[in-house]
């Protein structure tokens, strides 16, 4: 594996910004997967979170799609893009572009979104003209397909970002029809921390030549990331975490539940209990739901209620503590929320709220954490 970022076949462009911004080393998954889609092959990265999954796939599409640009080997056409990144929300797929875009100064490529949550002429306007690149929603993109507003027959690579998530039941109609509007031949990348059994044996059927590679850490707990379990007794659950809001903990906390009524009810108690917070769920006003993410990400708020939606993909910073007040049923489930802190090599606290119907997961958690 490559030990420093200068060893990888990479522009030059790239690599001065990788220097401009102190990215020395790369990742185990960054290692393994940009010298795999730089040389063309289809790659599929099962990586824990806060790994470095999104810049393992930029990095390539960048320089490939730069590559191409400057051979001139073929004339461009508008809302034609080289590159798509498939992503399953809006606020990942702001994320999304955010880093392709620390690029795009020294590689001057162009990087569009259409993004679910946003106004639909705002992401026609988006694709309008040329460009290399485009991060988007599937249902969004789908829509602007139908409408001839987008041609992806020139593409020719194709990210799926949270992969486990876009090829469940409700994404897979949309992402298949998507693959099938690419170039034929389209060299598909797929990401995510978690790949459960059923959209393994997919996988393995829609992508049989595909490089599989999974991470050490998959499937782990981070070994940075401090773990708490908390008995719940008598079934009172805000008793046992009133103390925890009390506490003064470095950077914002994180907790979930399992329902978007729990979520609510939750964030009710709280507020008449005097602890400021806000609200990340579905179901919900997109605006306000946005407004929440950017005033916690800001340190304007101290606590965001979410069910699982915050649990994938979302990068915040100074997230210091996750509280499971209800636990998940799913063990990827539980891997995702708790990687919503110790990012990066930071260190984090995650504490569970354990009930007698919890062993099953918990006996989950302490394996995972061997």
């Amino acid at each position: 594996m490559a030990n420093s970022f200068k060893n990888l076949s990479l522009l030059d462009s790239l690599q001065k910004t990788l220097a401009d911004k102190n990215f020395n080393k790369p990742t185990e998954i960054q290692s393994r997967a940009i010298p795999a889609l730089l040389e063309g092959r289809s790659f599929i990265g099962v990586a824990e979170t806060g790994s470095g999954k999104t810049l393992s796939y930029a990095l390539p599409i960048l320089h490939k799609v730069k590559t191409i640009e400057l051979a001139r080997k073929k004339e461009r056409f508008a809302s034609q893009p080289k590159a798509l990144v498939v992503v399953p929300t809006r606020e990942l797929g702001e994320q999304v572009a955010k880093v392709f875009k620390i690029f795009t100064h020294e590689t001057r490529l162009r990087v569009r979104s259409v993004l679910g949550g946003t106004g639909f002429d705002v992401a026609k306007e988006n694709v309008r003209g040329e460009f290399e690149i485009l991060v988007a929603t599937p249902g969004r993109l789908v829509k602007l397909m139908m409408l001839r507003q987008v041609d992806l027959s020139d593409t020719e690579m194709l990210i799926f970002d949270e992969c486990d998530q876009m090829l469940d039941p409700g994404f897979l109609g949309e992402a298949k029809r998507i693959y099938g509007a690419c170039q034929p031949g389209c060299q598909i990348g797929l990401f995510s921390a978690t790949v459960s059994t059923e959209v393994q044996t997919l996988i393995a059927d829609l992508m049989p030549k595909a490089e599989l590679y999974r991470t050490a850490g998959s499937s782990k707990v981070v070994a940075n990331l401090k773990t708490e379990n908390l008995e719940v007794p008598h079934g009172k659950r805000f008793p046992l975490l009133e103390p925890l809001l009390r506490d003064k903990t470095e950077g914002g906390t994180l907790i979930f539940t399992n329902t978007r009524e729990q979520c609510d009810i939750l964030a009710e108690m709280m507020m008449k209990n005097g602890f400021d917070c806000a609200i990340y769920r579905g179901e919900m006003d997109k605006v306000e739901r946005r407004n929440n993410l950017k005033a916690f990400r800001e340190g304007k708020i101290r606590f965001l209620i979410s069910t699982d939606l915050a649990s994938r993909g979302l990068d915040v910073e100074h997230v210091g503590r996750v509280i499971n007040y209800h636990m998940p049923q799913l063990f990827e489930n539980y891997l995702h929320r708790v990687g919503r802190t110790a990012r990066a090599g930071r260190s984090g606290l995650v504490i569970n709220f354990v009930t007698e119907r919890d062993q099953e997961i918990m006996a989950l958690v302490k394996a995972g954490r061997n």
